[in-house]
């Protein structure tokens, strides 16, 4: 059995033990599913480098669907990291999106869904990057496990330090705004890893293709802990 598998039965065992990690939670008519793979014909006319015009496409996408959150993108294939240079790797560009985002207002609170202690935290600061970030590690049925949220607001990192305990549903941070949030449209990147490699403060959310199968053993889907109707599990 993969570390991936066994977390991922893990999880699936204590879907009713999650706090939201995005209040009141991603059940309601006011959640909807976007899509940022090619097929999308508006961001593909989008001048996507231009962040406030990438922001209103996604504020209009919302709007048609009469909602105020959307969600979506794990191991989506997505075309809109052309944007930015950060996610070119030699001859291969990283397209493989390995989180959720969920999509809404820049300030919205963002919880921890279980006990946890701080990681690591850090500012990656790059156009197209995380911005503040925040890694948080749990551990479940004796199993240790690390949950990432990116494009978070500088305020976030303030008086946080490595080893603070938070407790289920406590606030950790705020969904930032561009540009400090890594210059994207107001967003949480919440990703889970069995393992962080070594890295501190930053871990790969967008993967090459070639480097699917690494990625796949290492980062399950998310939706077992956000426990959205609307994507799989």
């Amino acid at each position: 059995m993969t570390s991936k598998t066994k977390l991922s039965e893990i999880l699936s065992r204590h879907t009713s033990d999650f706090a939201p990690v995005i209040a009141p939670g991603l059940r309601g008519s006011q959640v909807c599913r976007l899509d940022f793979t090619a097929a999308n014909t508006l961001l593909q006319q989008t001048d996507l480098k231009n962040t406030e015009a990438f922001n209103e496409a996604v504020n209009q996408m919302l709007q048609e669907r009469h909602a105020t959150i959307g969600v979506g993108g794990y191991f989506e294939d997505r075309f809109i990291y052309r944007r930015s240079q950060h996610f070119d790797v030699a001859a291969e560009s990283r397209n493989l999106h390995l989180g959720i985002d969920v999509w809404t207002e820049a300030e919205t609170p963002v919880c921890t869904p279980l006990d946890a202690v701080v990681h690591s935290f850090q500012d990656n600061d790059n156009f197209g990057d995380y911005g503040p970030t925040i890694i948080l590690q749990h551990e479940l049925e004796g199993v240790t496990f690390y949950t990432l949220y990116g494009h978070l607001s500088r305020a976030s990192l303030e008086e946080l330090e490595v080893g603070k305990e938070f407790r289920k549903g406590d606030r950790i941070a705020w969904i930032g705004n561009y540009p400090e949030n890594g210059n994207w449209p107001p967003h949480l990147h919440f990703q889970v890893m069995t393992t962080m490699e070594g890295r501190s403060g930053d871990f790969p959310g967008v993967a090459a293709a070639s480097d699917r199968a690494h990625y796949e053993q290492i980062c399950p889907n998310p939706n077992l802990i956000l426990q959205c109707p609307l994507l799989p599990m």
